[in-house]
């Protein structure tokens, strides 16, 4: 598993590290993280619907922090579990953007089994580092 989930961390927060060899894995066990926060059987959600995201952030910890807000919002607005199939992450004269390709469905209670509601992610703690193994994200996700 590319991410693992932190005890201790926060009281009325969930914490996790994702991990990943690129840039590209790294954003997707976030968000992978992310989802499974939110519901039990990420397995489940089918790809009914497809939503494109094109994020811009002169700082790529940011950058991180702004997709995975986009993918709440998705849940919030719509109702929508979405899981990214296609990221690509480029730095374009000091910023970076994002480019990915989400899809899911409208969240089913039965079949999804929800969890907890993530209200947003938050800035405490909030890390995207390079190590010797690839990247490393901390993300503290507020509940």
């Amino acid at each position: 598993m590319p991410y693992e989930f932190l005890e201790d961390v926060a009281t009325a927060d969930i914490a996790f590290i994702a991990r990943g060899k690129t840039l590209e894995e790294t954003f997707l066990a976030s968000a992978e993280a992310t989802l499974n926060v939110m519901v039990e059987k990420i397995d489940a959600i089918q790809p009914k619907e497809t939503r494109v995201l094109g994020l811009e952030n002169s700082q790529l910890d940011l950058l991180l922090f702004d997709f995975l807000q986009e993918l709440i919002y998705y849940k919030d607005a719509e109702k929508l579990m979405l899981r990214v199939g296609q990221i690509k992450i480029q730095e374009d004269g000091g910023n970076f953007t994002l480019h990915a390709t989400a899809q899911g469905e409208t969240l089913d209670s039965e079949r999804h089994l929800p969890r907890v509601d993530v209200k947003a992610v938050t800035l405490h703690q909030f890390q995207l580092e390079k190590t010797g193994e690839g990247w490393e994200a901390h993300v503290i996700l507020d509940i």
